[in-house]
């Protein structure tokens, strides 16, 4: 059973919201009351959740950004504060998954590419989150790290590094700005059941029975329990926590 959050009158912005743990955690936001402005690459999707969520009487609004792009970034806030008034919580979710690949064959394509939206775009996001959240004195700011932020796996390396950096930015963030009625956290996801684990799966990069061992609860996550992590981060049952990185993962990094 879930636990229940009032957020009424307040603005929650997820990227990567089209989909997997940002869709869940837009709805999660929106069924707690709040307004929520969902940003994603994907405009098609994109739309198509936010639909579904004003079709059930919901405040959502669609924003189609790429975050590795600071000026849409900055745009996609500016919208929301435009349209909403405010900004109070913001889930910095967005990211990619690269194929798995030797350190010493990696092509710096590859690197720059997982680091612009996994680590720049995390750090965009919050700049900007920052600006607004910094004159109201309130806000809070959940980053999706991973598990591969807290531990390293090979043929992974790039991709760690940027979820890794996720959590470096996080501490800082958080310790700098706890004195000014923001709170800053990261949730570090094990391996999840989402478009985009299902997708590695097909095509052969992810063996979902050894993932689910992997997992001392035997199982993968789900979407709907991410959710709820960043929920609770966001909300007064977590007001004295700050710059920690939670991992959601069944257990993974608890061996």
């Amino acid at each position: 059973m879930n636990p229940i959050y009032d957020f009424t009158g307040q603005v929650a912005l997820v990227t990567g919201a089209s989909s997997g743990m940002g869709l869940a955690t837009a709805r999660a936001f929106a069924e707690a009351g709040a307004a929520v402005a969902l940003t994603d690459i994907n405009a098609q999707s994109l739309d198509a959740a936010a639909k579904d969520l004003t079709g059930a009487g919901h405040r959502a609004l669609a924003l189609a950004c790429d975050v590795s792009d600071e000026d849409q970034v900055a745009a996609a806030i500016d919208r929301t504060v435009t349209t909403f008034g405010r900004l109070d919580m913001a889930f910095n979710n967005a990211g990619i998954q690269i194929p798995p690949c030797d350190a010493a064959d990696e092509a710096i394509e590859v690197f720059d590419r997982v680091n612009a939206v996994n680590l720049r775009g995390v750090w965009a996001c919050m700049k900007h989150e920052l600006g607004q959240m910094r004159t109201q004195g309130s806000g809070a700011i959940v980053n999706c790290s991973s598990l591969g932020g807290l531990v390293g796996i090979p043929s992974r390396a790039s991709y760690h590094a940027a979820k890794h950096g996720v959590i470096g930015l996080t501490k800082s963030a958080a310790l700098e700005y706890a004195p000014r009625g923001i709170r800053i956290n990261a949730i570090c996801p094990g391996t999840i059941d989402t478009p985009m684990v299902s997708d590695m799966i097909a095509k052969g990069e992810l063996d979902r029975t050894q993932a689910e061992a992997d997992q001392p609860i035997n199982r993968l996550g789900t979407a709907d329990e991410i959710a709820q992590a960043v929920l609770w981060l966001c909300s007064p049952a977590a007001s004295f926590v700050i710059g920690v990185a939670l991992p959601v993962d069944g257990g993974y990094v608890a061996r």
